[in-house]
């Protein structure tokens, strides 16, 4: 019933002025989350991380009448803040406070949001974070989101979908204060926003809200098209040079399994049985981590997670048009990287030609059918989730996802399987030291065998000597060598 309340409530408000989710309950706490459909896609071609220094340019800046330091040290006594997450085509900023303080905490998001202070030295401060965030944060200390963007950045090549969402290094430098204040004019407007607020506020204060917003323009500027990914003809590689004791890679190619699509419960299925995040109970985990102890962690996507390394779920508000199935596999260690590449290849190939058995399809489709639950159990989340359920146009997710699965046989996801699940025309990513030596390797047919500290199980060095001379039909001029200082510069 609270379901359909729910879904009730957004058709109404989805096709109002200003969209609203709104989810009033009796907790203490007040869940902001503030959604402008409006986000790196949207950057002009030359120049990418405009959108998103805007909003850190608005989320740590001040506002008209208040300094930065002024509403860092307003919000402390109240334990709050204000986060922005910028994604191809949502920017979220989230907030929470106890109801005792939500008309101060309000008084503070509403002037961040609607009478920024565009300050020199805020800017000056948020450009080198920015920066920063690409030159130590991405390049220097995180392999694994460095190997999943250059992966994203390959598949989309020559689309507002190939550009990283923090910029490039060169185009942040360049970028003006009279930039971001010319985006937040043109995206900044009610048709690209979602209002979201859960907890204990009253019917008025929400009214309140939603009267505020109202004075963004009500028309956006001009978007570009979303253009979906060319035709992958052949595989190709991206080895990213690092200093780096291991090596990480991502594989993945374009679907157009969306949650909205037919396909996307199948496929979400497989992707949980391949290797669900963070989790041991994957085929790819079993064979690779647990079976020949090759490296930590191999799981497979089909929608984009970023920060995967800090989180154990997903986060709402990162929808897009278009998504990718990926595969992360990593870290491996330099000697054995090129059999793990082809043992993660070959249990594709298995997957493809054999599908699930009936006992992995009820297996995995009941513990996804739970683990929904998991993914909303914070108003926080269910806030989120339900604005992307607006986006995608379907009923709420958790409601959505367990009826697609209910109706789910073993023969749909088999189909998906065939349908999806390749291992030829796909883009592969990696980040490793001396990476003209593993394209060398990689495009040698010669063989990697395997050895063990100690012994396997005969089913398993049998398997070992097969996978050990799968071809990987990798071409020299579809492997590129790029130094890591190169890499979003």
């Amino acid at each position: 019933m609270r379901s359909a309340a729910l879904l009730i409530l957004m058709s109404i408000c989805a096709s109002a002025q200003i969209r609203t989710v709104a989810l009033p309950g009796k907790s203490p706490l007040v869940t902001f989350r503030i959604v402008f459909t409006a986000g790196a896609a949207s950057d002009p071609a030359d120049k990418p991380g405009l959108a998103y220094l805007t909003a850190q340019m608005l989320s740590d800046g001040g506002t008209k009448d208040l300094t930065y330091k002024q509403v860092s040290d307003a919000l402390f006594p109240m334990a709050s803040g204000v986060g922005a997450q910028v994604d191809k085509e949502m920017v979220t900023f989230t907030g929470s406070t106890h109801v005792d303080n939500l008309q101060a905490y309000y008084k503070l998001l509403k002037g961040l949001l609607l009478e920024p202070g565009w300050r020199e030295d805020d800017f000056r401060r948020v450009k080198d974070d920015a920066i920063n965030a690409i030159k130590v944060g991405l390049r220097g200390n995180n392999d694994e989101e460095l190997g999943k963007e250059v992966l994203y950045e390959s598949i989309y090549q020559g689309t507002p979908y190939g550009r990283f969402t923090g910029g490039t290094v060169s185009s942040l430098e360049k970028l003006t204060l009279e930039d971001l204040k010319s985006f937040y004019r043109s995206q900044y407007t009610q048709d690209h926003l979602i209002l979201g607020i859960a907890g204990g506020y009253t019917p008025k204060f929400l009214e309140a809200m939603k009267a505020d917003f109202k004075v963004l323009p009500e028309g956006g500027g001009l978007r570009p098209r979303m253009q979906a990914p060319k035709m992958i003809e052949s595989s190709r590689m991206t080895i990213v040079d690092k200093d780096t004791r291991s090596v990480a890679f991502s594989i993945g190619y374009p679907i157009d399994a969306i949650r909205s699509r037919p396909d996307y419960a199948a496929l979400l299925l497989v992707s949980s049985f391949l290797g669900q995040h963070r989790m041991s109970s994957g085929v790819l985990y079993d064979r690779m981590r647990e079976k020949r102890g090759l490296n930590y962690g191999d799981y497979a996507y089909i929608e984009y997670f970023p920060r995967g390394m800090y989180l154990m779920e997903p986060q709402p508000n990162l929808a897009r048009h278009y998504q990718i199935f990926q595969v992360w596999i990593r870290p491996v260690e330099p000697p054995t990287a090129k059999f793990a590449l082809r043992l993660a290849l070959s249990e594709l190939d298995k997957l493809h030609e054999n599908g699930m058995t009936q006992e992995q399809f009820e297996r995995t489709r009941e513990f996804l059918s739970k683990y929904v639950n998991v993914l909303t159990r914070t108003k926080r989340a269910e806030l989120g989730y339900a604005i992307d359920s607006i986006y995608y146009g379907i009923n709420p997710y958790n409601d959505y996802l367990k009826a697609q699965l209910a109706k789910l046989t073993l023969a749909d996801v088999n189909q998906a399987i065939k349908r999806y699940i390749r291992t030829d025309r796909l883009v592969i990513a990696a980040v490793t030291r001396n990476g003209e030596e593993l394209r060398k390797q990689l495009l040698s047919d010669d063989p990697s065998p395997m050895t063990y500290n100690s012994p396997k199980p005969e089913a398993i060095t049998e398997e070992d000597k097969v996978v050990e001379k799968r071809p990987l039909k990798l071409k020299p001029e579809n492997i590129q060598v790029r130094p890591v200082g190169e890499v979003f510069q």
